[in-house]
């Protein structure tokens, strides 16, 4: 106040553009943390301007503060002369002495502790909180998309930077949300890889902060969606334009050797920088590192206890008056619309191989009506998805029992098959002659009601023959894309498989765990085979995964199609086909890189 009394005026060191001609008390408050920070109002010059809020450290050393903003200012530039705004928060930071100095205050944010412990103390274990207090501040929706952007963009700008820079000791306390969705991150006493260590371990385990209620805003829930392989994709971009520049960043750096802070003080801190930068890695590889690094920071010990208490959340049932149905019915069938069913039995069982290997069932269906007699085919997984949905009807005491699914092993597929049969024989027999409530609901009916598959099946002749494997259980709607890179050179054919979207989930109503699978055909001895890691649980699967092809002339790849398939991995069960697709390489001019987004159908040839 005396200062103020003194000189009437001065300029903020953060700003020379900053002018204030007093404090505000009632506005000053500290920060509960090591050293103690104080928050100061100081009165703008400006009658029109509100107070100017800043944070006066002492204890902490900001020149490294300031150094690690001027990187991620210079990486914004990057991006930003590249096309590609990353919506970076870059709030301004000066070291007006040994241990001491102002930082500016960011308005309208607030820490994801804070923002998580509205939720309780267990709010950083639940996916929810980031996306609700960004719908609590933006109700109209096209204001909450407009900031979910916002956080996709920054939070990829985060990921990169903090990875790059090694900034550590990342915790709820020192990253940033702003009610537009911007994230960003405060207080960088810890980079280049010194990490805090207990013991032997380090503190932060994780390459970067990506947490699954970080996930659930990018995906808009728990699952996740082709939002998310924007995001990482906009991740792999930001880091690819940053190692065109490594060297600008190591000479950046090195001239800052000889200036005492301790945490870059020689080459072994560079050298953190350069192997985080990978140059000697194509851009191709480099998707694929970071790629990894975005699963290992989700995948990580916390994230995965998140998920454990959210699927124990979701093993209540919904709670919904709707009734169950059946995923590859159509339409419910009643015993009113269709007609008592008098009696059924298993006929056989046949071989199929499209959509999926494994074994379908014959089974025939007599009504009360004189002569008329229906065959449906089914399979096991159908048959035991009729059982799950009538257990949440009726008690199991009504209900016969249900042979179990567990199979040691693949090679006796066909004694397995033959076991099943003469058990699921006397399954359906037992529900057609409970009681009334069970064998007259409409699942049941539903259940031996003709598909659209056994009409095409069946033809003219009441009891169709399978032999050529034409026939195979319905996934629903055939459907999803695949996003591919293809490029070709010194007769090396490059497949980037990056993401897929949109498959069906499986007939029981989980989301397959889809992998792709791809051959070069002809290829009559099957040596073509490549195939990608498995995803678990999704229908929107990220890989950025290549597959090489090596020693293709270019004459004999105009005369190559690229078959792909996208499987669900079942275990100890036949895999599951999810959609494949073929591509003529004729059709695509590999002069050049093609990337784009490829159908997926049951055959067919794909299009960009």
């Amino acid at each position: 106040a005396q200062f103020f009394k003194a000189h009437g005026s001065c300029r903020l060191p953060l700003s020379p553009s900053l002018l204030v001609k007093g404090i505000v008390p009632r506005d000053c408050s500290y920060f509960n943390s090591n050293a103690v920070p104080l928050k100061l109002s100081f009165q703008n010059v400006d009658p029109l301007g509100e107070n100017i809020r800043v944070i006066f450290k002492c204890g902490d050393d900001l020149r490294q503060d300031m150094l690690t903003l001027q990187m991620i200012r210079i990486m914004n530039k990057i991006w930003v002369q590249e096309g590609l705004d990353m919506r970076m928060v870059i709030f301004r930071c000066f070291s007006t002495g040994r241990g001491r100095g102002m930082v500016e205050m960011i308005p309208n944010a607030e820490t994801l502790r804070k923002i998580q412990v509205e939720h309780g103390v267990t709010g950083s274990f639940k996916d929810r909180p980031l996306a609700d207090w960004l719908q609590k501040h933006n109700p109209e929706e096209d204001e909450y998309e407009k900031a979910v952007e916002n956080f996709i963009y920054s939070c990829a700008g985060c990921c990169v930077a903090t990875y790059v820079l090694g900034i550590c000791d990342r915790h709820n306390d020192n990253i940033m949300l702003k009610t537009t969705g911007h994230m960003f991150h405060i207080d960088f006493g810890r980079f280049l890889g010194h990490a805090q260590m207990f013991g032997n371990i380090k503190r932060d385990r994780a390459p970067f902060v990506f947490t699954s209620d970080m996930a659930y805003v990018i995906n808009g829930g728990d699952k996740p969606s082709s939002r998310f392989h924007d995001f990482v994709d906009l991740c792999c971009q930001a880091y690819n334009l940053i190692r065109k520049h490594t060297h600008l960043f190591l000479n950046l750096l090195g001239l800052m050797l000889s200036c005492g802070i301790p945490e870059l003080s020689d080459l072994e801190d560079l050298k953190y920088v350069y192997d985080a930068l990978r140059p000697q890695d194509s851009d191709a590889d480099a998707t694929t590192y970071f790629t990894r690094l975005i699963e290992s920071s989700l995948g990580s010990v916390a994230t995965k206890l998140n998920f454990f208490i959210h699927n124990l959340a979701q093993m209540k049932f919904t709670g919904s008056d709707a009734r169950p149905t059946l995923s590859f019915a159509p339409r419910t069938h009643t015993l009113k619309t269709s007609g008592r069913i008098r009696d059924v039995f298993l006929c056989r069982h046949e071989r199929v191989f499209n959509p999926s290997k494994g074994y379908t069932y014959v089974v025939k269906v007599q009504r009360d009506n004189p002569g008329e007699v229906t065959f449906v085919q089914r399979t096991f997984e159908e048959f035991q998805e009729l059982h799950n949905k009538l257990r949440l009807l009726f008690p199991s005491s009504l209900l016969p029992s249900f042979p179990s699914r567990f199979v040691i092993g693949r090679s006796r597929g066909e004694a397995v098959a033959e076991r099943r049969k003469e058990e699921l024989n006397g399954y359906i027999w037992h529900l057609i002659h409970a009681a009334p409530e069970v064998a007259e609901c409409d699942l049941i009916y539903t259940f031996f009601h003709p598909l659209p598959r056994d009409e095409k099946a069946a033809g003219s002749n009441p009891t169709p023959k399978l032999a050529d494997a034409t026939w195979a259980r319905s996934l629903g709607k055939v459907g999803g894309e695949v996003k591919l890179s293809i490029s070709y050179k010194n007769n090396k054919l490059f497949i980037m498989v990056m993401h897929i979207r949109g498959l069906p989930p499986l007939q029981d109503g989980n989301d397959p765990d889809p992998y792709v699978k791809t051959y070069l055909l002809p290829d009559p001895q099957k040596t073509t085979k490549r195939k990608t890691k498995v995803a678990r649980k999704t229908c929107n699967p990220t890989y950025n995964e290549m597959l090489v092809y090596d020693g293709i002339p270019r004459g004999d790849l105009e005369q190559r199609e690229l078959r792909l398939s996208v499987l669900s991995e079942e275990g100890f069960w036949e895999n599951i086909l999810l959609g494949e697709v073929g591509i003529r390489l004729r059709d695509l001019d590999l002069a050049q890189e093609k990337m784009g987004w490829f159908a997926l159908g049951s055959r067919g040839h794909g299009t960009l």
